[in-house]
């Protein structure tokens, strides 16, 4: 039995479902754990008098985490696997969580922070895999886009709900309701989430028999009486350092593209979901509105996440993808122009958000395919450890350029051109 093609060919069956419902699960409690920053950072900064510069560190503080998490933690599931790392992630997150909402200082804030966002970062590259590994063929894309639409949905409903606490309780419970959300997240993982079973055939661990007749029993499949022969070529990528791998033969030329294109992304990606609801309120609209204008962000990620992947199971992902990433450019400059009155401000936000999302599940699409089962988590993590260096900069760099006295409308003008950029990189990543 090709158990692959049983996953590829077959029908979605209710465990892989359920699995993939357990990595939507996560990546919503990640939507909200990546942006409570945003959402708090207009009573972060009145309470402790932070400049913009400031503010702008610790919007990327949890960012530099990410990166982190994502180039160091996220390899070590190809080694050990995906589900022992995801588990440990969730773990060192909710306490990133819990200590940030007892913070007494930016210097803390920020060194929290870093910590929770090693563990997010550590977690979405399993996450993206697992989905794909355990989605069908016809299905897989929107599978992934389903996934990555959980992250405006944690972070729409988790914004909303930080609305409220920190009105009645201050800012700091925003991060405790982080922390317990987290944290209730670990037994589900221990019961309903399974290993990859590519990670299972491509490394072989001494339970991966066990575990592969486990996983074919959920699926109502007969059990292996034993493995199949390993295929040379992944014995071959399973060998050696996975990071030099990446850049093995002609995989080089699609490592690069896709880490140029996740870079260029998320710099506009993390300036518009960390600073859009601040720089409402600098354009004169209440706090509570810039929170609303955040959240619109989100609500339209949701809609424009759901049609990508309704589409993706029509179109050609790639062609659709650089598609998005120039209409993203193109509702940026709208936004630049119309963004300081409320009347344009939340409808183009809402399609911003549509975009913007439905460009990342097109990149968190495309990158699995790009690599073999024994270097995918590492490929993965590795793009997005690439992209969340960008996210790291944009923060930190519109703090800077807010200081120095750039209006909030030219700022969306300027990073309107790396998603023009991106998008001809998508083009030119092969099918």
């Amino acid at each position: 039995m090709d158990i692959r093609q049983v996953i590829n060919d077959g029908p979605m069956s209710r465990y892989q479902v359920v699995c993939v419902a357990i990595c939507v699960a996560l990546n919503m409690i990640d939507g909200f754990d990546v942006l409570v920053m945003a959402f708090t950072a207009p009573f972060v900064s009145a309470e402790w008098g932070l400049k913009g510069a400031e503010l702008g560190y610790l919007l990327s503080a949890g960012l530099f985490g990410m990166a982190g998490g994502s180039l160091f933690l996220a390899p070590w599931a190809d080694r050990f696997g995906r589900r022992p790392v995801i588990l440990f992630c969730l773990c060192l997150l909710s306490a990133g969580m819990a200590l940030s909402g007892g913070a007494r200082g930016t210097v803390e804030l920020a060194a929290f922070r870093v910590l929770t966002g090693i563990g997010i970062g550590g977690m979405l590259a399993s996450l993206n895999v697992i989905t794909s590994e355990y989605s069908s063929e016809k299905w897989r894309s929107t599978a992934v886009s389903i996934q990555v639409v959980g992250y405006p949905i944690g972070a729409t409903v988790g914004g909303s709900i930080a609305a409220v606490l920190i009105a009645h309780y201050g800012w700091p419970a925003a991060f405790y309701f982080g922390a317990i959300v987290s944290l209730l997240m670990v037994p589900f993982v221990i019961w309903y989430m399974p290993e990859s079973p590519d990670f299972l055939l491509a490394k072989r661990p001494a339970h991966a028999l066990k575990s592969l007749n486990a996983l074919l029993l959920g699926m109502g499949r007969e059990k292996l009486p034993q493995l199949p022969e390993p295929i040379a070529s992944e014995q071959r990528h399973a060998q050696g350092n996975p990071v030099g791998r990446l850049f093995h033969g002609e995989l080089a030329r699609s490592t690069i593209l896709i880490w140029s294109s996740y870079f260029l992304l998320m710099f506009a990606f993390y300036f518009v979901l960390s600073w859009t609801p601040k720089l409402l309120v600098t354009a004169g609209l209440s706090k509570q509105q810039g929170i609303t204008g955040g959240v619109l962000l989100n609500v339209g990620g949701i809609v424009g996440g759901i049609a990508f992947g309704y589409l993706a199971s029509r179109w050609q992902v790639r062609k659709l993808t650089g598609a998005y990433l120039i209409i993203t450019a193109i509702t940026l400059v709208l936004f630049g122009v119309g963004g300081a009155r409320l009347d344009t401000a939340f409808p183009i936000a809402l399609l911003i958000g549509a975009f913007i999302f439905g460009s990342m599940a097109g990149l968190y699409a495309l990158a699995p395919a790009l690599y073999p089962p024994a270097i995918r988590t590492t490929g993965m993590g590795w793009a997005i450890g690439i992209g969340r260096i960008g996210a790291i900069l944009a923060p930190a760099i519109v703090g800077l350029m807010i200081d120095g006295g750039w209006q909030a409308h030219d700022l969306y003008f300027v990073f309107a051109l790396p998603l023009l950029a991106a998008s001809l990189i998508v083009f030119a990543l092969r099918s």
